[in-house]
């Protein structure tokens, strides 16, 4: 097998038809740029949905993992393992105030995915309330066009109703609101005081449609949080490690969560997930009530210090925020110059979202950029979703905004739009 196509056609017999991939087969990459099978090139605007970090084939993150390899790949939680305590000292440490002082967030758990990452959430968040003595406090607040996971614990908390038909999901235990509304938060629990073990939020919504929380939202939920008695669970799975120019999306709002699941970029492509949690939360989740095999295995935890090392020589996070602002001002300028398939856009960091003008659907743009070279994933119906590793430089998101002016200039003009335009 050498071609796409001839890839292609064996992957339709034999894999889960699950995906929706694109007609390309990915075979290596250096840093923000990627080569298929048959030796065409595409710059990387989706980062593997936010997770490639370090960009391909970064010598340090490919180092680490060869070095571990040699060394030691699994050794199971019956043991300790020096990769995984050197990873959870670095997460912690990186909770604490600037300038100084006690972590924020100082124990770790870690886990292979995001979706398990937040599975821990939600067993943690009931099991803390059943300590406590409030067993009936097993309800969620979780919120409208949200996304958490999709197990059949992380799944009800996930705001969009089109992942939950066919599941049978537990969605009477959890009550989606408007996204930014504390008013409907405050009210939902004056009416179910004791009720609710969890309030759960990404601070920017991805899958969503790259929805940053409004000013304040996030400190108000904070405090409904401490006067009712929940526990705050803010989702950094995709905006966490330096993603949004902070390296955890609430320390731009400045307020702490109680709970905090991560994952994507941590490993910048190995696999690997982790709930961070206060200190007072430590033994909530005592010895054999929750775990999991390949959790802090050395390879992974290894690939997840050297991401975080890196960032730190290199000062990624300081540059993600710089990169965002660049990529912000070209992506705005691109929907200046074509009104009538883009309609704006907005984010946070180098998560950005291009939002469609109406009548443009989301993949026949992705499909375009795909055709000029250029790969993106979607967020909602309308939305393209711009993650890029944070490597990327001015050079590189000139290029590919040329390349997505190309591919908008290729687009059919809606009717509609097209006749608004002339009047």
């Amino acid at each position: 097998m050498s071609t796409n196509a001839e890839i292609i056609a064996v992957g339709n017999e034999v894999l889960l038809s699950n995906y929706r991939q694109a007609p390309v087969v990915l075979d290596h990459g250096k840093g923000c740029e990627l080569w298929d099978v048959e030796g065409r090139r595409f710059l990387d605007l989706y980062g593997g949905i936010a997770v490639s970090a370090l960009g391909h084939a970064h010598p340090a993150l490919v180092g680490a993992i060869q070095a571990q390899a040699q060394r030691l790949l699994h050794a199971s939680n019956l043991v300790w393992s020096e990769p995984a305590v050197a990873l959870a000292r670095h997460l912690v440490d990186l909770t604490r105030p600037e300038g100084g002082g006690a972590p924020a967030l100082s124990r770790v758990f870690l886990c292979n995915s995001g979706t398990e990452a937040m599975e821990a959430c939600v067993k943690l968040a009931r099991r803390h309330a059943f300590l406590k003595g409030e067993a009936q406090r097993t309800r969620f607040i979780a919120f409208k066009n949200s996304f958490h996971g999709r197990s059949l614990g992380a799944l009800p908390l996930t705001g969009t109703p089109k992942y939950w038909e066919g599941f049978g999901c537990d969605l009477e235990r959890v009550t989606h609101l408007d996204f930014g509304q504390l008013d409907q938060v405050r009210a939902y629990l004056e009416a179910h005081p004791r009720e609710v073990c969890g309030v759960v939020a990404e601070p920017v919504q991805g899958e969503g449609g790259v929805l940053p929380a409004p000013e304040g939202f996030l400190r108000g939920l904070r405090a409904l949080a401490d006067e009712f008695g929940a526990l705050l669970i803010l989702d950094e799975i995709q905006t966490g490690v330096g993603r949004t120019g902070a390296w955890f999306a609430w320390q731009h709002a400045g307020v702490a969560p109680d709970v905090m699941p991560l994952a994507k970029g941590l490993g910048g492509g190995v696999p690997i997930g982790a709930m961070l949690v206060k200190e007072s939360l430590n033994g909530v989740l005592s010895p054999g009530t929750h775990g999991t095999t390949f959790g802090g295995n050395p390879l992974a935890a290894a690939a997840a210090v050297a991401v975080i090392e890196t960032m730190q020589k290199d000062k990624l996070v300081r540059r993600a925020a710089k990169m965002g602002d660049y990529l912000s001002a070209k992506l705005a300028e691109l929907a200046r110059q074509h009104p009538a398939i883009f309609d704006g856009e907005r984010g946070l960091g180098l998560l950005r979202g291009l939002l469609m003008a109406r009548g443009v659907e989301a993949r026949q743009m992705l499909a375009a950029a795909r055709d000029h070279g250029v790969l993106l994933s979607v967020a909602s119906e309308r939305v393209l979703r711009v993650t890029p590793p944070l490597v990327i430089d001015e050079a590189t998101i000139d290029e590919a905004a040329r390349a997505i002016g190309a591919a908008a200039a290729s687009i059919p003009i809606p009717a509609a739009r097209d006749a608004k335009q002339s009047a």
